[in-house]
């Protein structure tokens, strides 16, 4: 059972395969749209209600074109019609602020994606921290009537409302423009007091529940603790795992792919602990990339500057580093920032648990020394970290895109002397890999430009690139030792600075 839009809907008979968008629209919701079927459009974007950081729920925007159905047993979702304010049909007192600022500032023409940004855009109206941002101006001219708005933010990323544009990163408009979506994302005041679904944040989101849900030969499962869970992969070592789905979803929907047995591992207490003790950072491998990014506030530089990286924030909603590690993949944006951390993962089974230096954890293109049975539990970083730090994403678009070459650093510079470096590479071999010749040759020698100009031929030959239609292997090869000319450049002009 799902609570969708504030009433009760049964899951069955739906497939158990069946996504959440799917299901919607056999329900008449057709403002929830397909457009990609891949996580990368946002027309399917729904409202889900979510353990908040600042409160105690947050209206979390998700693709519902790759969640399960089942995945969502016992949960609340708000669609764009949900969003409605009580009025008259039709009259401008029904729509939400957010809908009345779209359709007043011209941010709307076909319509067939403007369901999916007002999501987007309303779990951003209603994130709690939300509040103007320091680089922005405070003076925002809007007058809904003449659909005209003169901003005087600094910031082409942030209002001076606090709206976040990173929130829209993963919607896509083919026709209207972006500029009068942005002049309505930097128009929305504060939710007001009465606001049902600002005072729904107050209280606790629905509670995960055990799920069993059986349709024809497949079956979703959702055990209550990780023992239990860990003993049902035993049973079942042939059940797909999935927490975000944002990779699952794509094999479902893209290849046509099903499993007679899928286990959600999602809202697993034990997989969503973030601790922070003297000598490790241990993440739970189940935390969306949002939570931990809002939860470390920061703390982990490299990983700040990933996150903004990493696809978009509908899919950094949904998307977990136990996820992103348990697929294998030699592209995804997180193993080379964890490299260069010299992360470890921590592998729980049924007997019980073991940690695997991230170095030694890829074994071959999408594998791993992950036995049958054993889930990924925790990712944890080792303190104190690397003062010098960068992540570089080399892709065609600057958001919501794949690497062709991801770079990540931590370096460790001391009186001028590179004392320890670490380097995660990414798409530029069958597996993430670290960069052990360079950075042999940076440690020990002085952090100068001619040491630079020295050993970035030397990452220049690192991995194995191929040609593939993202890049070339020698344009590869090349962003590698410009990677590194970038990051010295970058930490003089700092100093500098």
């Amino acid at each position: 059972m799902i609570t969708v839009n504030g009433k009760e809907a049964p899951i069955s008979p739906a497939p158990a395969h069946t996504t959440v968008l799917d299901f919607l629209r056999e329900r008449g919701l057709t403002g929830t749209k397909e457009g990609c079927a891949e996580g990368e459009c946002g027309a399917c974007s729904v409202l889900v209600a979510r353990p908040g950081v600042d409160k105690p729920t947050d209206w979390v925007a998700v693709n519902a074109c790759l969640v399960p159905v089942a995945a969502l047993d016992g949960q609340e979702v708000v669609t764009s019609e949900g969003l409605a304010t009580p009025g008259e049909p039709g009259t401008p007192d029904a729509l939400h602020p957010v809908q009345r600022e779209m359709a007043a500032r011209g941010g709307s023409q076909c319509g067939y994606c403007t369901p999916g940004f007002v999501c987007s855009m309303a779990a951003e109206y209603y994130r709690p921290d939300r509040c103007p941002h320091p680089t922005s101006g405070t003076e925002t001219e809007a007058d809904s009537g003449t659909g005209t708005s003169t901003s005087t933010s600094t910031d082409s990323e942030h209002g001076p409302n606090g709206f976040d544009l990173h929130a829209l990163s993963g919607n896509l408009c083919r026709c209207t423009g972006y500029r009068p979506i942005r002049d309505a994302a930097f128009a929305v005041g504060a939710p007001a007091e009465d606001d049902p679904l600002a005072q729904r944040r107050e209280q606790a989101p629905p509670a995960p529940v055990a799920t069993a849900y059986v349709q024809d030969d497949s079956v979703f499962l959702r055990r209550s603790s990780l023992a239990e869970t860990l003993r049902l992969l035993r049973e079942r070592p042939d059940a797909v795992v999935v927490a975000g789905s944002t990779d699952w979803g794509v094999e479902v929907n893209i290849r046509s792919r099903r499993a007679g047995c899928v286990v959600a591992v999602d809202r697993l207490p034990e997989l969503r602990e973030l601790r922070v003790e003297s000598d490790v950072i241990e993440i739970g491998a189940a935390l969306t990339l949002t939570e931990i990014e809002r939860r470390l506030d920061g703390r982990v530089p490299l990983l700040a500057e990933l996150f903004p990286q990493f696809a978009s924030r509908l899919i950094r909603n949904g998307a977990t580093l136990g996820g992103n590690l348990g697929t294998g993949s030699p592209i995804g944006d997180s193993p080379p920032a964890l490299l260069a951390l010299d992360a470890s993962v921590v592998l729980a089974d049924a007997d019980g648990e073991r940690e695997v230096p991230l170095s030694d954890y890829f074994t071959g293109y999408r594998q791993s020394v992950r036995r049958p049975g054993e889930l990924i539990r925790a990712v944890r970083v080792p303190l104190p970290l690397a003062p010098v730090v960068a992540f570089h994403k080399i892709a065609k678009r600057r958001f919501d895109d794949i690497s062709s070459v991801a770079v990540a650093f931590a370096l460790d510079v001391e009186d001028g002397i590179v004392r320890t470096a670490r380097i995660g590479l990414g798409g530029v071999a069958a597996t993430p890999i670290r960069a052990l010749a360079t950075e042999a040759a940076l440690e020990g020698r002085p952090w100068t430009a001619e040491t630079v100009e020295a050993v970035a031929p030397v990452l220049r030959d690192e991995g194995t690139p191929m040609d593939d239609h993202r890049a070339s292997a020698a344009y590869r090869s090349a962003m590698l030792g410009q990677s590194l000319l970038k990051l010295y450049a970058r930490t003089t002009e700092a100093v500098s600075s």
